[in-house]
């Protein structure tokens, strides 16, 4: 029987005019914001849905602790599906993102004040189900396989002969980084710097690189206060668990990184090139490019693009060439649905009442004070 097509949609990839003459470079967006749960998560949730219905048949029930864009991409991809999916979350949801999951025709159940709560009552329900299957966000090597295809289309719509100097996108819990990555070995890029956006407040991957030896040009380093080192033993690899997080750029709010993910980093020909900004500088970048492109994203998402809108930082993260020839570089537009208007107008309010004269930068080890 012949594979099932993909549900994900294929993306554009767009030439930013304005970025590019901002930065003297060939920017390209790769648009998965416009994937139908609004963020890249369609791509290997839907993809991990999909081997799980042909695993499991049309009986399958899919089962997700999630009140957020994994939450909803798993609605969507079911939905298409004809599927039976249950979300569970902890109370306090906004009834906007409530409506939005019953609107693709999930099952919602607010449990507990947490997301271990939520996460404790979905394994619950899978164990208690024969054909009950747990939805992962990020963990998981199938979910990375799904996400590497927006890197193979991303080659196929470059122009030709055209390979980038740079792929750019955020990290959480690494399912995004995952896919870039191995997508990036897939098509021949995996020398490709590839350079990782957190915010300083939710940096697991961050910390977690700088727990092994290799990535920072002084690591291994000692976890910080407020961060236990956990090693792997599946992967071999010491990560951070951080007790707290202090972002809002929720979707960015993994408390670890998947294990597997920080193994593929630090054993990358091309390395990872590992970089944290303030909310701050992230929110001014949500308006500044929903101002120049018309395209509103999350705070995780501009976490991304922040380098597109501070010449110093990228000159530094992707140095010009001597010859002079122009850079080339991807920046992955990962949407994502939380995000509103009058979101973006607290942005506003919170960037410009930001009085220091630079932003502050962590990058590889060393820490930067980029000018405003």
């Amino acid at each position: 029987m012949p594979a099932a097509s993909p549900l994900y949609h294929e993306t554009p990839l767009v030439y930013s005019k304005h970025t590019s003459a901002a930065l003297d470079a060939n920017v390209y967006l790769k648009l998965d914001v416009l994937q139908p749960s609004q963020s890249y998560k369609y791509r290997g949730l839907s993809h991990f849905i999909q081997k799980a219905v042909e695993a499991h048949g049309a009986g399958v029930h899919l089962v997700a602790a999630s009140g957020g864009n994994a939450g909803l991409a798993t609605a969507c991809a079911g939905n298409a599906l004809g599927v039976r999916r249950t979300i569970f979350l902890p109370r306090g949801a906004a009834a906007s993102t409530l409506a939005f999951f019953r609107m693709e025709g999930a099952e919602v159940r607010e449990v507990g004040s947490c997301y271990q709560d939520a996460l404790g009552a979905a394994e619950a329900l899978v164990a208690a189900e024969e054909h009950a299957v747990l939805v992962p966000a990020y963990d998981n090597p199938v979910l990375w396989e799904g996400h590497a295809s927006m890197i193979e289309e991303t080659a196929r719509q470059l122009p030709s002969g055209v390979k980038p100097d740079a792929v750019i996108c955020c990290v959480g819990g690494g399912g995004l980084a995952g896919g870039v990555m191995l997508g990036c070995k897939t098509v021949g890029w995996d020398d490709v710097p590839f350079i990782a956006m957190e915010t300083l407040g939710s940096n697991c991957f961050y910390q977690s690189l700088s727990l092994n030896a290799g990535p920072f040009p002084a690591s291994p380093l000692p976890p910080i206060e407020g961060t236990e080192a956990v090693h792997d033993s599946t992967y071999d690899v010491d990560f951070a668990r951080l007790a707290k997080l202090n972002s809002r750029a929720s979707s960015l709010g993994a408390s670890w990184p998947s294990p597997g993910v920080v193994k593929m980093a630090l054993d990358r020909k091309g390395g990872v090139t590992s970089v944290c900004v303030s909310d701050e500088m992230a929110m001014q970048t949500a308006v500044k490019f929903a101002d120049e492109h018309k395209i509103m994203v999350e705070l995780a998402c501009a976490t991304t693009l922040a380098p597109a809108y501070s010449k110093e930082l990228f000159d530094k993260l992707v140095p010009p060439k001597p010859s002079g020839e122009p850079r080339n570089v991807v920046f992955i537009v990962c949407g994502g649905f939380m995000v509103s208007v009058s979101q973006l107008m607290e942005y506003f309010n919170i960037a410009a009442a930001e009085k220091s004269l630079a932003w502050e930068v962590l990058c590889n080890g060393e820490r930067w004070e980029i000018a405003k």
